[in-house]
């Protein structure tokens, strides 16, 4: 099987996995990689400070305006616009640097700048939050050029925070659907994230139900209320997903995508993606490319 995905990681022993870029060095310098469809195993707070180029994330056209900042899921396959210059800021972390406790997990979790469940979260900055904006994002590069220390990776982890608190404010202030926290949301997240690890090989809602401790009839009800569709509709999309991205990003054959996605027999994967699609495999790919 070859998959051109290209996936990226913090690189291995650095101190903190966290980190400020110029986004338009970067963009200069990783040109090649970033045009093309990618993935990665941190989350992207994307601060485009000018221009309005054309972004695509899992098949979404995202409508980029000057002074916006955009937050990218971990794992999302994501492709810059190689036609227009960009210029801003990008701020990348991991799992690893900022869930140091269980509260920070289920913040994080809970955060819907990478967890909106309807959509990507994309939010124009006005005068008063592009100075707010600008003061934490220097806080940081002052911070990373000083020794590191014990208190460095808490006061970095502080900063961030309050970054991401300030942005959801902002969002639920623009949010036409607004999504109320609560057990309903957090059984939802929960279940995303055991749906995200093992699409390809757990299919069945009442084993999802039994990891999460919940019976099919709760776990119904969560998901209706907040996502407006049942738990066997979101694995569905979930698996669509992955398949879409496997057709239209990587040379695998469709035989190899199915055993990929965790389909014993090739003509059952065809069958179950022409369903939801209205088009074989084949055919999604051609009108892709």
């Amino acid at each position: 099987m070859v998959s051109d995905i290209k996936k990226y990681w913090f690189k291995t022993g650095i101190l903190h996995e966290f980190e400020v870029e110029n986004l338009g060095n970067l963009y200069a310098k990783s040109f090649n990689e970033l045009t093309v469809p990618h993935r990665t195993e941190f989350y992207q707070i994307i601060w485009f400070k000018k221009g309005s180029p054309k972004h695509m994330v899992d098949f979404n056209p995202i409508e980029i305006k000057p002074n916006s900042i955009l937050f990218v899921d971990k794992n999302s396959v994501q492709c810059y616009d190689s036609d227009t210059p960009i210029d801003g800021e990008i701020l990348l972390f991991s799992d690893n640097f900022f869930c140091k406790t269980e509260a920070d997990t289920k913040f994080l979790r809970s955060c819907m700048l990478f967890n909106d469940l309807h959509a990507l979260s994309n939010i124009e900055l006005n005068t008063g939050l592009t100075k707010v904006f600008n003061s934490f994002f220097q806080l940081i590069k002052t911070e990373l050029k000083t020794n590191a220390d014990s208190f460095q990776s808490d006061i970095l982890r502080g900063y961030l925070q309050n970054i991401l608190l300030i942005s959801e404010r902002a969002r639920q202030h623009k949010q036409i659907t607004k999504i109320n926290k609560g057990p309903d949301l957090e059984i939802v997240i929960r279940f995303r994230d055991l749906l995200d690890r093992q699409f390809h090989v757990l299919k069945s809602v009442s084993k999802y139900c039994m990891q999460l401790s919940v019976s099919e009839k709760r776990l119904n009800a969560a998901t209706l209320k907040i996502m407006a569709i049942t738990p066997k509709q979101m694995i569905d999309s979930r698996i669509i997903l992955e398949a879409k991205r496997l057709l239209a990003h990587t040379t695998d054959s469709v035989k190899e995508i199915a055993y990929t996605l965790g389909f014993e027999e090739p003509t059952n994967f065809v069958k179950y993606f022409k369903k939801h699609q209205q088009v074989t495999p084949l055919e999604f790919r051609n009108r892709f490319k």
